[in-house]
């Protein structure tokens, strides 16, 4: 079982939120539904919904901490969720599969479920690549989360839209300072000239 892959749950939550543009889709049993759809057809209470937005907001600080370069504070949160949530590993072969490993069962709730397995693929990426490796969008004012797994270590977006979007205000930003300098060149190259008529305007009257 590749435990990394589970930290995609992590992301998947945390996404569900973005508190800088006023944005939540985790606010009903339904949407709950949708986000735990990987784990399979199963009851979900708003007590559950409640759950997942706590646990939504520690794994925010997690990538926030990370993002910030306070890796011990990451780790102290990311920490105490495993704690929380413990994996609890079984064997097993339901449905006619073959032998295979389920992570959490026999946690008190599906929300439990979850959290249990966004910590641990959590946790397993940031120790095998880095804590460096949590992102958060750096195309202001999206905070969406994601996980580097470029090979140079250079991604800083969470999409391609928002990489668009960041290079193409970028380029605006370079034009209008670009068209600024051009502008204050221009006025000071017509003041000297303004000066220079006037000091041999001045000089062809002392004559």
């Amino acid at each position: 079982m590749e435990l990394a892959s589970y930290a995609d749950r992590a992301v998947s939550l945390v996404n569900t939120a973005d508190p800088y543009r006023h944005r939540d889709t985790l606010t009903t049993c339904e949407q709950a539904k949708e986000l735990l759809a990987p784990e399979g057809r199963c009851r979900v209470t708003n007590a559950d919904v409640a759950e997942l937005r706590a646990i939504r907001d520690r794994l925010r600080e997690v990538f926030d901490a990370a993002e910030s370069g306070r890796v011990p504070r990451a780790v102290q949160v990311l920490n105490s969720l495993m704690k929380q949530y413990p994996i609890r590993p079984v064997v097993t072969d339901h449905d006619g599969a073959s032998w295979h490993l389920h992570l959490a069962e026999g946690a008190p709730t599906i929300a439990a479920v979850y959290g249990a397995k966004a910590a641990m693929g959590l946790a397993v990426q940031a120790t095998e690549l880095g804590f460096d490796r949590l992102g958060v969008c750096h195309a202001a004012p999206c905070r969406e989360v994601f996980i580097d797994t470029s090979t140079n270590r250079s991604r800083r977006y969470c999409s391609d839209r928002c990489a668009t979007r960041a290079n193409v205000a970028a380029y605006r930003a370079r034009r209008k300072e670009q068209a600024r300098a051009a502008a204050a060149n221009e006025a000071a190259q017509t003041e000297s000239a303004a000066a220079t008529a006037k000091v041999m305007a001045g000089t062809t009257t002392g004559r």
